[in-house]
């Protein structure tokens, strides 16, 4: 039986007052936490020579997506990482919820022999945060435009005051339906095409945008609203991607978590949320330097 739009808008209403109540306040963060480095971009540059030494063994870099993608987003980082000799992966992020999304992903990884970077864009880094807790083989976690949540912080709670998912209704941002299995009152989420194109994607033309606004994957209301339990940024080495254009996961809820985090900080002037897209080289260089800090 299909569930009514007045109870789906309650929930949906209810999703976005969370949001709003739990960001975390910069100001405080930065005050209290030491940030290891912080470094702004101003245009991408290709690291043209891996910084390994010659015969070192070069970690596995695995991707992770976020909602609203798959996992050609990467297509120009994993060009540019098995340029440089990397054996770098996009692993398909079921987008079901934050406990078994995470545990997909650290079923994966448990079955790589050696070092493993693990990447996450947008709530991929939610999923990343979780997924490598007890993972040994984890050395670097890379936050790209992403989420980082503490344990009970629910992704959906971390875009930021000025988010546009804050300042529109729910039946401006999303078509929803059914799917098979979800749980209770879960509902599939898509973008509508004028966000992902205005906002969402706004760094890439706009016929390239409309393109993966068409493509794109439905993500669960679940992944947004389910709490985190554990953070694996606590005990292992992590650095932040920002671009000062991200809408959908503002650059002030991103500097707090990175800063809270100990991260190694890159802030890029410009970009949107797909980034990673428009601008892979810049990205790139921020993933290298999280693989090159094995040696």
């Amino acid at each position: 039986m299909r569930l009514s739009y007045r109870w789906l808008w309650a929930v949906l209403a209810v999703v976005v007052a969370v949001v709003a109540a739990t960001v975390i306040p910069l100001t405080a963060a930065a005050s209290t936490v030491h940030v290891a480095s912080t470094v702004h971009v101003a245009s991408p540059a290709r690291q043209q020579a891996s910084c390994l030494p010659a015969g070192a063994a070069k970690p596995v870099i695995l991707l992770v997506h976020g909602a609203w993608a798959d996992t050609s987003s990467w297509n120009g980082e994993i060009a540019e990482l098995r340029a440089e000799g990397f054996d770098a992966r996009a692993i398909a992020n079921p987008l079901q919820g934050l406990t078994t999304d995470s545990q997909y992903v650290a079923d994966y990884v448990k079955d790589i022999k050696g070092p493993v970077i693990l990447v996450g864009h947008s709530y991929g880094g939610a999923v990343i945060s979780q997924a490598a807790v007890g993972l040994d083989n984890v050395k670097g976690l890379v936050y790209v435009d992403a989420s980082a949540p503490a344990p009970g912080e629910a992704n959906g709670a971390l875009t930021g005051a000025t988010s546009v998912l804050k300042k529109l209704t729910p039946a401006q941002l999303y078509f929803t339906t059914d799917y098979p299995g979800a749980p209770a009152g879960a509902r599939e989420l898509y973008l509508n095409e004028n966000i992902f194109v205005s906002d969402f994607a706004s760094s890439l033309p706009a016929s390239q945008a409309r393109l993966l606004w068409a493509t794109q994957r439905g993500a669960s209301t679940a992944a947004f609203t389910t709490p985190s339990t554990q953070a694996a940024w606590r005990t292992i080495p992590s650095w932040y991607f920002i671009s000062t254009g991200d809408r959908i996961i503002t650059p002030q809820s991103e500097l707090s978590m990175a800063h809270r985090a100990h991260s190694h900080i890159t802030v890029f002037k410009g970009g949107s949320h797909l980034t990673l897209i428009s601008n892979p080289q810049a990205v790139t260089k921020v993933i290298m330097s999280a693989a090159c800090s094995l040696h």
